[in-house]
């Protein structure tokens, strides 16, 4: 779902302070379970620069022995983009001041202009969960030198763009708004934003402590971590069902395009590792996993 996010934000790291192993498993064959040819998925991390890749063994060979690319959902996708704006708005009837006490909208609103260079007077009709990864997204980029130009999560859904090479969403726009904007109660999201704006500090370790794990690739470490109650900065990420039930479904569409093979899938790490991730889920299926090492 971060990645949603990043393309949203896109509209409008930390490399040397955290320890980097040059081994991370991040990278993983599907076969077996009568595919064509296999296939692969590496896990990603928004906060990574896509000079990481060149540490990752065989990955670039990998993405070359495939002919399509498949991940959460398709940046080139533009409709679907404006949709998912226009979804970030709220009703004319919603009005944010009315969910909160005159310090705590005062607060949001010193907190926006001090980070955003825009208070509420601008960015008010955005639903609050929008408005919190606005936020976030902002604290990553000053306090983790996160760059999203620069960041591996998209590096090879361009390359293929500009290869002709086809890339498919895993989510359709229904279900990404549903994430995004509707399925947590409003007053959570209120909720959400506020801490954000009060504890920056907890979103920064937390994002710190998911890339630490990320560089070693410690996939369940950081399964099990976004999902523990002490480290709920963000709603939609430590929900566990939700997370389960969405690996389930990404199993189901992916096994048309691993029975065909040859296809280099790109998912947010956090997906992927645990009992319930998707490697996991699709060993449950019949696929082989293996990682891809030198």
């Amino acid at each position: 779902m971060r990645k949603i996010w990043h393309i949203l934000l896109m509209s409008l790291s930390s490399w040397l302070l955290i320890p980097c192993s040059t081994n991370a498993q991040v990278l993983y064959r599907i076969s077996g379970n009568a595919v064509a040819a296999p296939s692969y998925i590496l896990a990603t991390n928004r906060m990574v620069d896509m000079t990481f890749l060149d540490t990752i063994p065989n990955v670039f060979k990998c993405f070359s022995d495939c002919n399509k690319v498949l991940t959460e959902f398709a940046m080139q996708d533009y409709e679907a983009i404006a949709a998912l704006r226009q979804a970030a708005l709220l009703p004319d009837s919603v009005k944010l001041q009315n969910f909160y006490t005159d310090e705590q909208y005062q607060e949001i609103d010193e907190g926006l202009r001090i980070n955003l260079g825009m208070g509420l007077d601008k960015l008010g009709r955005m639903k609050p969960s929008y408005l919190a990864e606005m936020y976030r997204n902002e604290l990553m980029k000053r306090w983790l030198d996160y760059d999203e130009e620069r960041s591996m999560e998209t590096f090879f859904e361009k390359v293929a763009l500009q290869s002709n090479i086809p890339v498919y969403g895993l989510d359709d726009v229904g279900e990404t708004m549903y994430m995004l904007f509707d399925r947590e109660p409003f007053h959570w999201q209120c909720e959400e934003l506020l801490k954000v704006v009060e504890y920056p500090e907890k979103e920064v370790r937390f994002e710190r402590s998911i890339l630490e794990m990320y560089r070693y690739g410690r996939l369940a470490d950081m399964a099990y971590f976004v999902k523990a109650p002490d480290n709920q900065t963000s709603i939609s990420f430590s929900d566990y069902k939700v997370y389960s039930q969405r690996n389930k479904q990404w199993v189901k569409r992916l096994t048309p395009y691993l029975k065909e093979g040859r296809a280099f899938i790109t998912l947010n790490a956090i997906y992927l590792g645990g009992d319930d991730g998707l490697l996991a889920q699709l060993k449950a299926a019949g696929f082989r996993v293996k990682a891809v090492n030198r």
